[in-house]
């Protein structure tokens, strides 16, 4: 009687860490998905710059059609 008490905690532990496991899964895609949208965000506001302003901050209208020009971090 009392190895299957400690059978059901162990399957209790077990589902719990499951469930972290996909709360961890949930969040690590909302978060990729909340950086896709701010790059996109960035990218079209890139877009939207005449060649001036952007000789301005350094780019060519040929880097901010680059995803590694745009996206890189320095």
């Amino acid at each position: 009687m009392h190895s299957s008490n400690n059978t059901i905690a162990g399957r209790n532990v077990r589902s719990s860490h499951q469930g972290r496991g996909l709360l961890l899964a949930a969040i690590t895609a909302v978060r990729w998905l909340a950086r896709k949208v701010g790059e996109r965000r960035n990218r079209n506001a890139l877009m939207e710059l005449s060649d001036d302003q952007l000789k301005d901050i350094g780019l060519s209208r040929g880097q901010t059609e680059s995803d590694v020009h745009v996206y890189s971090r320095y």
